[in-house]
């Protein structure tokens, strides 16, 4: 695969994931200093892993959120607890991943990540 289609794979996942309007919303955002780390994101986290056949979205998501609780990582938090469901993820299988951080990466980052999961439904909700 070149990188031409590395970059088209990996945006069709990137979209599929993350939907087509926070994606249109990172692209007008780029510029002379990010267009770069963009077009890297979309080759290689979204075109090369994303991609790979080894493990299902639905597995990716649930094991990214895990390591963005360990890592704290708040913003990229919230946005693959939005993305999850775009992968048939389910709350129930949130809160055991959740559950599962207390042990691994700590109450504390259990507990922002139960209250930042909280507030994302309640925004989803909101919004139909």
């Amino acid at each position: 695969m070149d990188e031409k289609d590395r970059y088209e794979n990996g945006m069709t996942v990137r979209r599929a994931v993350l939907g087509d309007a926070h994606v249109d919303r990172t692209l007008t955002k780029r510029n002379d200093f990010n267009t770069e780390f963009q077009e890297f994101i979309t080759r290689y986290a979204w075109g090369d892993i994303w991609t790979r056949p080894g493990l299902p979205r639905h597995s990716r998501s649930l094991i990214t959120i895990a390591m963005l609780i360990a890592l704290n990582r708040e913003d990229e938090l919230r946005m693959h607890l939005k993305a999850a469901f775009n992968n048939g993820v389910t709350r129930d299988e949130l809160k055991e991943v959740l559950m599962q951080s207390g042990i691994y990466c700590g109450l504390p980052a259990a507990n922002a990540a139960f209250h930042l999961a909280e507030a994302v439904f309640a925004e989803m909700e909101a919004q139909g």
